[in-house]
């Protein structure tokens, strides 16, 4: 489960670089806040997805691999 999670958190991150937390949630509605949440910051602490605090709030940008 956590790895189709983190597949459709990446699939969103992609098409929309830069994202809010707030967005990404919009669009993975069938999932849960919280493991949205869990899983991103799971990506996050593994190195493939970062996260920076803009004037809109926290925003994703996936890591360049």
């Amino acid at each position: 489960m956590q790895d189709m999670i983190a597949d459709q958190i990446l699939d969103v991150v992609k098409a929309s670089p830069e994202c809010t937390l707030e967005e990404l949630t919009l669009h993975l509605r069938d999932l849960h806040w919280s493991d949205v949440f869990f899983e991103v910051e799971r990506l996050r602490k593994s190195g493939r997805l970062h996260l920076m605090q803009s004037s809109q709030g926290w925003t994703t940008t996936l890591k360049a691999a």
